[in-house]
């Protein structure tokens, strides 16, 4: 291999490197698109650049080309991929950030095939703290509240989606379920959740009370 094929392969490593950290942390929130999806749109993104610079380095002299109408179209072609990850939940949509963060690593992976280095590393860098420590925030911004909700439910098939459709309806965000297995007639549900502002905890634990099989046993304001 020459000093050109190794360059390739390097910025191909980089593609998959910067693509699975952004997507690692998708994985570890269980989003549509995860750890391999990222890699894999990152990867294809610098290939594309690469298969560009090669096109226009063979026929450069042949005939005129536009070494940067191929990247042109993974910007727009990605939007395809990241519809893919939004959905519609009762009247929230979900999918969003996992949508922009697709587009970001093909941005990403087009910035790596070209050379832009540090360009693409700053971007992951900023990409990952975005994601992981600005989310931290958001339960913190004014008239925002976390609450975690317990809950004894009937251990019967379709109450968990008639809790959730109840959060949708008053566009509260999930952030966080976990119910306790088990065979008994009644189990144990936990809800940690994101109050909109407007909405007092009064009123979801009494939208909650109304339900068929399920009693609020307990619930925390968190800090």
């Amino acid at each position: 291999m020459n000093a050109i094929d190794w360059e390739i392969a390097l910025k191909l490593f980089l593609g998959m490197i910067f693509g699975g950290i952004i997507g690692l942390e998708r994985e570890i929130g269980n989003r549509p698109a995860g750890f391999r999806t990222h890699t894999l749109v990152c990867m294809g993104s610098v290939l594309v650049m690469l298969t560009s610079e090669y096109l226009f380095n063979t026929y450069h002299s042949v005939t005129n080309l536009d070494p940067g109408r191929l990247g042109a179209q993974v910007i727009s072609g990605i939007g395809f991929l990241g519809a893919g990850t939004i959905m519609k939940d009762g009247s929230r949509v979900r999918g969003l950030t996992t949508a922009a963060s697709l587009w970001v690593v093909a941005c990403i992976g087009l910035a790596t095939g070209v050379g832009f280095y540090w360009g693409a590393l700053t971007a992951t860098i900023l990409s990952y703290i975005t994601l992981v420590l600005l989310k931290k925030f958001e339960g913190h911004m004014p008239g925002v509240r976390d609450y975690e909700i317990h809950m004894d439910i009937r251990n019967v098939p379709g109450q968990i989606v008639q809790i959730t459709n109840v959060l949708a309806a008053l566009n509260i965000r999930i952030r966080h379920i976990h119910v306790e297995p088990g065979e008994e007639e009644v189990t144990q549900a936990y809800f940690r959740v994101t109050l909109p502002q407007g909405l007092n905890r009064k009123t979801l634990v009494g939208e909650l009370a109304r339900l068929d099989g399920v009693r609020v046993t307990e619930e925390d304001e968190m800090e």
